[in-house]
């Protein structure tokens, strides 16, 4: 019985969202909840906070304390992963428009994946468009054609309104989490809190 959907709004750049998108097919299939994909860009949001960089790198203290805390947090749940000190925060534009001409949850669920485990757990530059090439050759799919895709206004666009949608509901940060009722919850370890808050909602409608 499905007891719902989740929208996970994410960053390819966003370290803890790598550990949500690892954790978060296996624990929503136990609870019968649906998941939907969502990639966004958190640099025009952090813009208007009046960042212009991630703020792990802007505060030492706090991404000093995130790189430790991922460290302790991949090792708890078995999820490799690397510092990647020369690429943080990763340029995802492309990935994130590649997400966007992929038809099924199934295969944005695939490829956003991939992407994350070359970035955090292998130390690839995701920019890098033979990188994601391979990955989507990996997966089966046509590279060129969706390359083509990405370049679209129609894509672009799309990219655009998931940004401020996102901005929209009230997200400042990723992972996000929101309920069919709009209740959000930010950060890899809300996952679990998110889920159950979904569960309990659909179940007393």
């Amino acid at each position: 019985m499905n007891a719902g959907s989740l929208e996970f709004w994410y960053d390819f750049a966003s370290t803890y969202s790598y550990l949500a998108a690892e954790r978060i097919q296996p624990l929503a299939q136990s609870k019968g909840v649906a998941v939907s994909w969502h990639p966004f860009l958190l640099g025009p949001i952090f813009q208007k906070q009046g960042w212009d960089n991630s703020p792990f790198n802007i505060y030492k203290a706090k991404g000093e304390y995130m790189r430790r805390d991922m460290e302790r947090s991949a090792e708890n749940y078995g999820i490799p992963f690397l510092r990647c000190e020369d690429t943080f925060p990763a340029n995802g534009l492309l990935a994130a428009r590649i997400t966007l001409c992929l038809l099924t949850e199934e295969q944005q669920a695939a490829f956003t994946q991939a992407v994350y485990r070359a970035q955090f757990a292998q130390g690839e530059d995701i920019s890098d468009r033979a990188i994601i090439q391979a990955i989507l050759e990996r997966l089966g799919h046509d590279a060129e054609k969706l390359f083509t895709q990405a370049k679209s206004a129609n894509i672009k666009q799309r990219l655009f309104d998931n940004t401020a949608q996102a901005q929209a509901k009230g997200i400042f940060g990723a992972p996000s989490f929101i309920t069919p009722d709009g209740e959000l919850f930010w950060g890899d370890d809300r996952l679990e809190q998110a889920l159950d808050w979904v569960q309990k909602t659909t179940l007393t409608a």
